[in-house]
């Protein structure tokens, strides 16, 4: 498949572009992180998304979706990075409708994916239980008692945990830490009993949270998926993640460049324009190339998602890899090209590196993705 948009994917594209930058700008961060949002966005805004139909993009029509795609939903997250706009579009939009997709039963995926189209409710996956992404060595547990389960554990930097109305947990049914088999996911309340959500606050100023589950009981309608076969299903939402988060660090390389030109255009210094300093134009010929690399790479994960290839799951890690190469290259680059003011609060070049350290390891950093890009070939 050629790597280019279609009419209405680069509709959507511009549609996007347009909205957040009128109503989620780089200045409501600002404003969201100085108020001490608990969200880090404003309350109308998901509402407003909700109607703009994105909620529903991935969710099959029989669900009540609009059933668009991948191509077309990583359009909108690529200008959320341009525009650092924080929202629960990741987390419930792209992964909790990822999982139900792949794990639910028909009840479940009548309930709940219905009611994300409808921006009823929202979601968050909990998935790590230690400092480096491990979806292999989860060690929660999830025992049978009085036709339900007992959940015992605890995870950690989950995105929007604090806030989600539904957590979809991996926990241990069968195994030890490090068996893909014996893994199963459960839809639990938030406010379930037993449940306690530390929020934490990172330089990104996003919502993630530490979330203990302590004798958590749930009914057997809340295991999502046939027990001790949710690796899979964990597995196919983990690379749809990390393609979305690579298509996010794609606009913020872009904005990053966009940016950072701008400025070579408009600072002076002994006189002259710095984008006149040959050192300067090698260093941004070079990061331009990166950048354009970047929208292939990214297109390809997303184009595998919508047609099934068998070859997705490397192509993910394949794009996340690449992204957190180059989108550590884009801000370091901004910030330093800008020099001195680069490193103030007043100028926002310096969010966009704030906001790319976290979603950089979030499923994975470089060094992992390429290690599995290794594994899955065979290598």
């Amino acid at each position: 498949m050629a790597l280019v948009l279609n009419e209405e994917q680069q509709m959507l594209k511009e549609s996007a572009q347009g909205f957040l930058a009128e109503f989620a700008p780089v200045a409501e961060l600002r404003k969201q992180r100085d108020a001490g949002s608990q969200t880090g966005y404003g309350d109308k805004l998901w509402a407003q998304m909700a109607n703009m139909g994105w909620a529903a993009i991935l969710v099959p029509e029989a669900y009540g979706g609009l059933e668009f795609g991948h191509v077309g939903m990583g359009q909108i997250v690529e200008q959320s990075g341009r525009t650092l706009t924080a929202s629960p579009l990741f987390a419930t939009a792209v992964l909790g409708v990822t999982a139900i997709n792949l794990a639910g039963n028909e009840e479940q995926k009548t309930a709940l994916l219905g009611a994300i189209a409808g921006g009823e409710i929202t979601t968050a996956l909990a998935v790590d239980e230690k400092i480096h992404h491990a979806p292999s060595r989860i060690s929660m547990t999830a025992v049978k008692q009085n036709g339900g389960y007992v959940l015992n554990g605890a995870k950690r930097f989950v995105a929007d945990g604090s806030t989600a109305d539904k957590l979809i947990v991996a926990a241990r049914t069968a195994g030890e830490a490090g068996d893909t088999k014996g893994i199963s996911l459960f839809v639990v309340d938030r406010g379930a009993v037993g449940v306690e959500v530390e929020r934490t606050e990172m330089a990104d100023t996003r919502n993630y949270a530490n979330i203990t589950f302590s004798n958590v009981e749930v009914a057997e309608t809340a295991l999502l998926g046939e027990e001790g076969k949710g690796f899979k299903a964990l597995s196919g939402t983990l690379d749809a993640g990390n393609v979305y988060l690579a298509a996010e660090m794609l606009g913020i390389c872009q904005e990053s460049f966009d940016r950072t030109l701008q400025y070579l255009k408009e600072r002076k210094q002994f006189g002259v324009l710095i984008g006149s300093f040959q050192a300067l134009q090698h260093r941004a010929a070079d990061w331009w190339s990166q950048v354009e690399l970047c929208k292939s790479v990214v297109l390809k994960a997303l184009q595998a998602m919508d047609e099934g290839d068998v070859k997705a799951p490397a192509l993910a890690s394949v794009a996340k890899a690449k992204l957190c190469q180059v989108t550590e290259l884009s801000t370091n680059e901004a910030v330093q090209m800008h020099a001195g003011i680069g490193m103030t609060d007043e100028y926002e070049i310096g969010f966009f590196m704030k906001r790319a350290r976290p979603a950089q390891i979030m499923f994975g950093d470089n060094s992992y993705h390429t290690d599995r890009f290794a594994l899955l070939s065979r290598y």
